[in-house]
């Protein structure tokens, strides 16, 4: 008798540990499914959320408007290794890495502002499939690699500030503040702003695709031109790692802006492995204060030293001392 409730204790237990198993493992293999502890749009409410609007030059097409339906629909997975490894139909993109397809118009026009510096392995990896990527959605893009010269702490925030003067010179409505070492995986995030500033990159491989905490608002941005312009831009104090996003989000919550996200199997991101960057010893002091220095720090009090500009063909390269 003792022996047959041990025995049957036993089973029960075993049964306990391997649906445990399976439920991490199912866990690990669809994260995503687990993320719901944030709001987002879900696919039916996404293209409702974007805002048509584009350069001059694209608005004086005369063609039929292109369709995006199909896109949010499949939502592709587009991480293969065929746009992985060179450019496919080059001759299609623009000196500046500068895309319009030509046989719609396009309703949305973007520019993908891009910090950088000595990251040339990851450059050619983001170029490469981020070009191949991007045509897939009929929108009209130009990527801007804006790139520290000088031999100060990185300073990202300023990087950003600086490209979106320059996108904002050349009538892009909307900006995409990227970083060099994320890539898209699916081709339902559309390129393009929201009416609310769009975190994009919120199921994230290196975080087991779900969202560390609600405030994160980093790595890959959608924002329109002249919302950015409203919050004064980014703030140019952020020397070395950490703190500018978190200041950007603070900014935003200051102006009572709220931001928005798409459902997690739309905004799957892979990071491409790096070395950590120096972190910024006076971050969390310059978080704690930032709130004094909003309208006195950021794109009024943006100083900097424009190097060269030059249009590659893969990506407009602004060169900048800071």
């Amino acid at each position: 008798m003792f022996l047959k409730i041990n025995q049957r204790k036993y089973h029960v237990t075993d049964l306990v540990v391997r649906i445990a198993c399976i439920a991490l493992v199912i866990y690990w293999i669809m994260p995503w499914r687990f993320a719901s502890h944030y709001e987002y749009l879900h696919r039916n409410e996404i293209q409702q959320a974007l805002v048509e609007q584009v350069t001059t030059n694209i608005s004086m097409q005369r063609m039929p408007p292109c369709e995006y339906s199909d896109i949010f629909a499949d939502n592709v997975i587009t991480y293969r290794s065929q746009y992985r490894e060179h450019v496919l139909r080059g001759e299609e993109i623009l000196p500046g890495g500068e895309y319009f397809p030509e046989d719609c118009s396009a309703r949305f026009s973007t520019a993908i502002i891009v910090p950088y510096r000595k990251r040339e392995e990851q450059l050619h990896a983001f170029l490469i499939y981020m070009h191949n990527y991007l045509r897939q959605q009929r929108i009209h893009y130009r990527i801007f690699l804006v790139e520290q010269y000088d031999q100060k702490p990185f300073n990202r925030a300023k990087l950003f500030n600086i490209g979106s003067v320059i996108a904002a010179e050349l009538e892009f409505p909307c900006l995409i503040l990227h970083d060099v070492d994320l890539l898209p995986m699916n081709l339902g995030q559309l390129y393009a702003c929201t009416q609310k500033p769009r975190h994009m990159c919120s199921a994230l491989d290196i975080f087991r695709f779900t969202l560390p905490y609600r405030g994160l608002f980093g790595g890959v941005v959608a924002i329109r031109t002249h919302q950015y312009r409203f919050i004064n831009g980014m703030s140019n104090l952020y020397e070395g790692w950490g703190g500018e996003d978190d200041d950007l989000f603070n900014r935003l919550y200051s102006h009572k802006i709220d931001i928005c996200r798409f459902e997690p199997s739309y905004s799957t991101y892979t990071m491409m492995r790096h070395k950590p960057e120096k972190k910024n010893e006076a971050r969390l002091e310059l978080l704690r204060t930032g709130y004094k220095r909003f309208l006195t720090d950021g794109l009024n009090s943006l100083i900097y030293s424009e190097k060269e500009r030059r249009l590659h063909s893969l990506f407009t390269h602004i060169l900048v001392e800071t």
